[in-house]
């Protein structure tokens, strides 16, 4: 048979095959282009004749203050009205955006972290539905969003996005976002760390229009409803963000009347472009160096090992560059991976809260500042892999980029704020669901994530229980309110717990106890979900110390209420003393690393966990005796914990200082380290390994070796630039080995003959 002959396509040809495949997209996944850049988009020519029209400092100054006032508005509405608990608690943010999405103007409070990511759908919607004919982006139109494959944190997090037009034209974006919870997950809450897949994680939506005319689609809404435990949840809140979002809009309209399209677009344009010149130039005065950091996550969430988060900071002339290759492969079934905008996102929260406050809050505070990561790591998973727990590693991820950072303006010649040891990072907390004792179903969480212990500065101790990392002036909410909804007491609740210390010269801020136990349900569940139970997920600065483990305490077998009716004499009110004194009969004890998924409780059964404190800052030996023996007073430190870590001598009685002694004791425990001291290149010798130990699970580079990625043990390993999957097996399956294992090694089961 004659070979059929072969020429190229003709122009017409490739048109038609061009048409064709530009007609028969399969699936607008995510946008590399548009996720992997946290940048400024280019000026527009409508920003260049603008600017050229309106560029009067002051008045810019002016109508900037006044669109910050219209986005603080509208957070406040979010606030007051929300329904979720993250609404109420502060965990929102509200935003207006340039015409191409770049975030300029936030509000002032709420979760910053939203800064470097919502940008990231809006860009979605300008490159595939504005001249969509089946989409489009029109006057009166509203957007949903939660995947943060195309721009977010995790899927608890639903975006309202409204374009803002002026005689036909799209001038901006404003946008308003909230920390829902409940969606859906295959726990409930919106969080599950039980999750192996992006299909577990609950809603995955994509940006698509949910509001015509201003008016919420009931089609749509129903199929939301129709998705997540909460339907009234979902409904309120996406009545309320696209509220604060209609309100943020007639500010807008007022500075459009008032000033022109060319004098808000202008100020929008040049309070970007400004922040991030002055970005630099704050830059440049820093020292040229390389800072390393690390820091180590103790779980998944699923099971207990060594997860490292690697961080080499370097800063030349105007350029700083974060880079975190070498962190842990990603976990390709396990729930604590990111896309690597949140790690930005929460990067930029370092400058926007701790470093530079004075800042506009906007995209451009971290527009100029490089990342590099690993593709398929930790800190930049591939798309297969869940993060419904990202914080897990944004956290760590912001704590190890915050230690580095402190080391750079400890040598800066200008500081806008202090030098701060890093903040607690952990979201120690319980989430919760059920059939409350009003026959509802629901699914979130209770607001102490927000009571993370401050770090110590460089003047003064750190603040208890001040903010959480992820958000400014966020509260930690009214028990006694969350109680009349959910069927379930905090026995015990902002109560510090004592010796739970990261000491100092200055101290880190101290967390809280949290007992719960269900009281008015059969339906009814905790979980928790951090790490930093059997190693602190922070470090100390400049001699100071990281906080202890927080583990998770559990008393079983008990009904506390009839405890408290009957014989309310044993119960107590620290973990400390109920674990220590277990003063209940026939209950049963344990404690259990803080990655514990969803678990039905009793009546009565005792779930306790401890926020964390913030790190301490300077040699513990400098700390003032008098300060010391102020934390003994107010419950912060046992005595004999004090005397121990600070060598301070006083009467335990009377806590009167005895300060010749004290001196003595100090100068004593220099010498003892002195002699208890190695030289730098002895120590080398015998602490430096080739690899990881065999029996540790180990995960990440071993040293400064990044091109290699250490996978649970010293024989699995993969290149840092070559992506490869990281499954763990299940935990039940891993059980039941070792028990078959046991029963083998007893000479039964396994089929064997008798």
């Amino acid at each position: 048979m004659k070979d059929l002959e072969t020429s190229a396509p003709t122009p017409n040809e490739m048109e038609l095959i061009k048409k064709f495949l530009d007609d028969t997209t399969l699936f607008l996944g995510p946008d590399p282009e548009i996720m992997q850049n946290h940048d400024l988009m280019p000026r527009t020519a409508d920003e260049d004749d603008a600017i050229q029209k309106f560029s009067d400092s002051h008045m810019i100054a002016k109508i900037r203050d006044r669109i910050q006032s219209g986005c603080d508005e509208g957070y406040e509405m979010v606030e007051q009205m929300g329904a979720a608990p993250g609404a109420k608690w502060g965990d929102v943010i509200t935003g207006v955006y340039s015409a191409s999405g770049d975030l300029a103007i936030a509000s002032a409070g709420g979760v910053l972290i939203f800064s470097a990511l919502v940008h990231h759908p809006i860009k979605f919607i300008i490159k595939n539905w504005l001249n969509d004919p089946t989409v489009g982006v029109r006057e009166g139109d509203g957007f949903i969003h939660n995947d943060s494959r195309y721009g977010n944190v995790h899927n608890t997090d639903q975006s309202m996005i409204l374009p803002i037009f002026h005689d036909g034209k799209l001038i901006c974006w404003v946008a308003s976002t909230v920390h829902e919870g409940e969606n859906g997950a295959i726990e409930p809450g919106g969080m599950p760390s039980m999750a192996e897949s992006p299909s577990d994680e609950g809603l995955k939506m994509s940006p698509f229009k949910v509001v015509e005319n201003y008016q919420i689609k009931r089609d749509v809404l129903t199929f939301l409803q129709n998705s997540v435990r909460e339907p009234k949840l979902q409904y309120e809140d996406m009545k309320v963000k696209l509220f604060a979002c209609l309100r943020i809009k007639q500010r807008l309209e007022e500075t459009l009347n008032s000033d022109g399209p060319e004098a808000l677009t202008s100020t929008l344009r040049l309070t970007m472009e400004n922040v991030r010149a002055e970005v630099k130039r704050r830059i440049s005065e820093w020292p040229d160096m390389t800072v390393r950091s690390y820091i180590i996550q103790d779980s998944t969430l699923r099971e207990n090992c060594v997860v490292k988060i690697n961080c080499k900071l370097t800063k030349t002339g105007d350029r700083l560059i974060f880079d975190f290759r070498g962190s842990s492969p990603e976990f390709t079934n396990r729930a604590t991976n990111t896309i690597v905008a949140g790690l930005k996102g929460m990067l930029a929260q370092v400058f926007l809260c701790y470093v530079w406050p004075d800042l506009p809050r906007g995209q451009a505070a971290f527009a100029p500042i490089e990342v590099i990561t690993d593709p398929h790591s930790i800190v930049n998973c591939s798309y297969d892999a869940p993060n419904s727990q990202s914080l897990m590693s944004i956290f760590t991820g912001f704590t190890a980029g915050q230690h580095a950072v402190a080391k750079f303006l400890y040598s800066c010649p200008e500081k806008f704020t202090k030098v701060h040891a890093p903040t607690f990072n952990m979201i120690n907390t319980f989430i919760w669901g059920g059939v409350s004792q009003h026959g509802e179903t629901l699914g979130n969480l209770c607001a102490d994530l927000n009571g993370m212990g401050a770090g110590a500065t460089a003047n003064r101790d750190g603040e208890h229980a001040l903010a959480p990392i992820f958000a400014t002036m966020a509260d930690i909410g009214e028990q006694e309110l969350n109680e009349e909804e959910v069927p379930f007491l905090q026995l015990v609740s902002k109560k510090m717990t004592r010796d739970a210390i990261a000491p100092g010269k200055y101290r880190g801020g101290q967390g809280y106890t949290m007992m719960v136990a269900t009281k008015d349900s059969d339906q009814w569940g905790f979980m928790t979900t951090a790490e930093g139970a059997k190693i602190p997920p922070i470090q100390g600065l400049f001699g100071g110390y990281a906080c202890g483990t927080y583990p998770l305490s559990k008393v079983k077998d008990v009904d506390v209420y009839e405890i408290l009716q009957n014989t309310p004499e044993k119960f107590r009110h620290s973990i400390e003393e109920i674990m220590n004194e277990q003063p209940f009969e026939e209950a049963s004890y344990t404690t259990h690393h803080m990655g514990m998924g969803f678990e039905i409780s009793k009546r009565g059964e005792l779930f306790m966990i401890s926020q964390g404190a913030g790190a301490g800052y300077g040699d513990l030996l400098e700390r003032d005796p008098v300060n010391v023996v102020k934390d003994i007073e107010e419950g912060l430190i046992s005595p004999e914990v004090a005397a121990r870590l600070y060598k301070v001598v006083f009467d335990h009685t009377t806590l009167a200082i005895d300060f010749e002694a004290t001196e003595a004791a100090r100068e004593e425990e220099r010498q003892a380290r002195i002699a208890r001291s190695t030289p730098y290149a002895e120590f080398i010798k015998g602490w430096n390994q080739p690899q990881p130990p065999k029996h540790l699970k180990y995960f990440g580079c071993w040293g400064d070796d990044i091109g290699t990625l250490y996978m649970g043990a010293p024989d699995l390993t993969r290149s840092g630039d070559e992506p490869k999957p990281n499954y763990m097996p299940h935990p039940k399956d891993v059980r039941i080995a070792e028990l078959e294992a046991r029963l083998a090694a007893a000479g039964i089961g396994g089929g064997e003959k008798k």
